[in-house]
Parts: structure tokens; sequence; C-alpha cells
């Protein structure tokens, strides 16, 4: 069955960095766009950051320049590496597969980001 196990998570101070992985399996991860998403307490869901099945990458504005999203086709596996945080990235974070296509979209349990003193 299909899986997304995100990890990495936890508390950090501000200006640290944190480094999420999103273990993929059950689905053949390289035809399918993966992204990160975060969601704050009484916020929606927003899209953090994208790479594409060709390895473009896009980032909400707010992040760019901070947050790198990476993948390793090998490991089934995608990555952010987050710097310079700020309390205003406290989310959980969610790990998304999708293949507009097919209408396919999978999504991890999330791993809670903390940044604070």
């Amino acid at each position: 069955q299909v899986q997304l196990v995100e990890s990495g998570g936890g508390l950090v101070q501000p200006g640290g960095s944190l480094s999420l992985s999103c273990a993929a399996s059950g689905f053949t991860f390289s035809r399918y766009a993966m992204s990160w998403y975060r969601q704050a307490p009484g916020k929606e869901r927003e899209l953090v950051a994208v790479i594409t099945v060709g390895g473009t990458t896009n980032y909400a504005d707010s992040m760019k320049g901070r947050f790198t999203i990476s993948s390793d086709n090998a490991k089934n596996t995608v990555y952010l590496q987050m710097n310079s945080l700020k309390p205003e990235d406290t989310a959980v974070y969610y790990c998304n597969a999708r293949r507009n296509d097919l209408g396919l979209d999978f999504w991890g349990q999330g791993t809670q980001v903390t940044v604070s003193s």
C-alpha cells in the first residue's frame, strides 16, 4: 500500500536548521511530483515547496532562499532542508505525492516542527 513517512521534525531555536525526510513506498516515486506542505494551528494548509518529475523546484515566497527541496529516486525519498528558521515556521509539515494526469494524491501523516527559544 502507499506510504509516505515523514521524519526529522522537532524543536529548534530561531535561526536554526532542520532537515525533514519523507520516505515513500507503494508507488512509482519517480513519476510523481513531490511536495511539502505545512499547517499551523488555526490556519489552512499551505504549499511550502514542490519538486517536479523533471527536477524543477518551486517555493512559496516566504521560504525562498531559506528552504531547499530535493529528492533521491534511488531511495524513494524527498527532503526539505530548512535554514534560518523563524517562529512563524512552526507547523505540522506534510509530505505529498501527486500525479495530476491520473488524479492521484497521497499524503503523509505529518511531522511537527516547532521554532521557539
